[in-house]
């Protein structure tokens, strides 16, 4: 990969904070061995830089930013730190064994913030804009600063925090629109004034990241680099807090289209934009509305006769781009239960997956005891089973057996449940109002928790009676939220094995605390 500071002007930089800001979504939590597979995932399609986590958040963040440094090779690793020493410290030692490194510093800067939240004067303020950048230089040379709250600054006040921030050493300069406020004239003015009034902007690179909060983050995304930002920071599926961040794959796919009106390069290989998809829903346990641009079930369906009709004759009819552009293939059955491990390893590949030698010995005895089951096995399939199971195998809780009993003879449902809990077998029955609420009552017995479920909610992965059904599941313990997912053609097997991963994710979340000023 070339020096993102060498390319041409036309170039910008995709800058993805999945892994930091896009955990941060509720109910998004991922543990290392997700984080690191979704980083290889990001470095794979070509991002530029991978914004891993905030190390001072706990040290859990630490050890994932630690860990996806030592594993990314191409892509820029980066860490996010407040102003204060011990943020960027933190930040500069979690990214030692980067090849290539970045620092992502930031304050608020508009009053309301620094009157409420922070407490602090501008004057305190600018200093500490200085101090922290020139303490980042010290652990890298690749240093980026952010106006948190950017687009309700006073302008004054945003030059000369930016010029100043120019001047101790940022080779980026942000101005996110942190609560998704702004509209893209306004934005794209607001960049403007920035490039003509700061007299060494031309030392940094000006980069956006923008919420969604008005459906908006898209738009204002390139409206500002139509008018000279060169980053765009952004996420797979959109996800991040409240309404979520500008969203990867509408960013790419608008610059490849509309390239005739915004004539801007990057290095993005859109025919991975699917899987990577595929991976963060997964792994998060955010479905995609069916609904979304480019990436939902949807985007390139049609139903209505004179959209068919046009579409049969020609694609370019209704469709602006094709399904395969972003990945997309024809659903189409391509294994079965005489299909081979060759094939089967070759599916794997073909869908983003690269599994160790157990872990996919693991996940092809669980496909042949799945086509055993299923007359039809598809895509999606696949990427369910290898989701559920293999990717979870270093879960402290596991579901071992379950029988249930229910119906009409049998009341109250009872289930008779089987945990394994850090590698010891317990048991349990339970009785519930129906066979879900008998089993989730179980795991309580087994798994004592105050956990409140907030989600219960059944899909089916693919068209069929035989489908497996995709479970997922949401608790809510003292304000920290998780979603987990569970597959299975046995929808209480999905049940239990969902709220199982939901439980292994607060395991998780009860080691973050994170600190206040999160949201830059």
């Amino acid at each position: 990969m070339t020096n993102i500071m060498d390319t041409d002007p036309n170039r910008v930089i995709i800058f993805d904070t999945t892994l930091r800001d896009g955990e941060q979504s509720p109910g998004c939590s991922m543990n290392l061995e997700e984080k690191l597979r979704v980083a290889k995932m990001l470095e794979a399609m070509g991002v530029d830089v991978i914004e891993a986590g905030f190390p001072i958040a706990s040290p859990g963040d630490f050890e994932a930013v630690h860990e996806v440094a030592k594993v990314v090779k191409d892509a820029v690793v980066c860490g996010l730190a407040r102003s204060g020493n011990m943020d960027v410290d933190a930040a500069g030692e979690a990214l030692k064994p980067a090849e290539r490194k970045r620092i992502h510093t930031f304050i608020s800067t508009s009053p309301l913030h620094m009157s409420v939240k922070l407490q602090m004067e501008p004057e305190e303020v600018h200093q500490a804009v200085i101090d922290s950048v020139t303490r980042a230089r010290g652990f890298c040379d690749d240093v980026e600063w952010s106006a948190e709250d950017g687009t309700r600054t006073e302008h004054d006040f945003l030059c000369q925090c930016i010029e100043s921030a120019i001047k101790a050493g940022a080779t980026t300069i942000n101005i996110p629109d942190t609560v998704g406020y702004t509209v893209p004239e306004e934005y794209a003015e607001l960049i403007r004034m920035v490039m003509n009034r700061v007299p060494n902007v031309d030392k940094a690179r000006l980069s956006v990241h923008c919420h969604n909060d008005l459906g908006l983050a898209v738009a204002n995304s390139l409206a500002a680099v139509g008018a000279g930002a060169r980053q765009v920071e952004c996420t797979i599926n959109g996800i991040g807090e409240r309404a979520g961040n500008a969203s990867l794959e509408e960013i790419i796919m608008a610059l490849r289209t509309r390239a005739d009106v915004m004539p801007f390069s990057n290095q993005i290989v859109t025919t991975d934009i699917t899987k990577a998809s595929r991976l963060v829903s997964g792994v998060t346990g955010f479905n995609v509305q069916p609904n979304k641009a480019i990436v939902g079930a949807n985007a390139f369906a049609h139903e209505a006769g004179i959209h068919q009709d046009g579409v049969l004759k020609d694609a370019s009819t209704y469709e602006i781009m094709t399904p395969e552009s972003v990945g997309l293939t024809a659903n189409k059955l391509v294994l079965g239960k005489h299909s081979g491990r060759h094939a089967f390893n070759e599916k794997l590949s073909e869908l983003g997956y690269d599994l160790g030698d157990n872990a996919r010995q693991d996940a092809f005895r669980r496909f042949k005891d799945l086509a055993d089951l299923k007359k039809d096995v598809f895509d999606e399939d696949i990427v369910a089973l290898v989701d559920d199971e293999v990717m979870h195998i270093s879960d402290r809780i596991q579901l071992a057996s379950l029988e249930i009993k229910c119906g009409t003879v049998h009341q109250p449902p009872q289930a008779k449940l089987e945990l394994r809990i850090d590698g010891e077998t317990k048991a349990c029955e339970a009785t519930g109002d129906g066979p879900v609420d008998a089993a989730f009552n179980g795991i309580k017995s087994l798994f004592p928790h105050e956990a409140r479920l907030q989600l219960y909610q059944v899909n089916a992965v693919t068209q069929g009676t035989d489908a497996q059904a995709e479970v997922t599941v949401r608790l809510d313990e003292n304000g920290k939220t998780v979603n987990g997912t569970g597959a299975d053609t046995d929808t209480m097997v999905a049940s239990v094995k969902a709220y199982v991963h939901a439980l292994n994710k607060l395991l998780v979340k009860r080691e973050k605390t994170a600190p206040a000023a999160l949201s830059a």
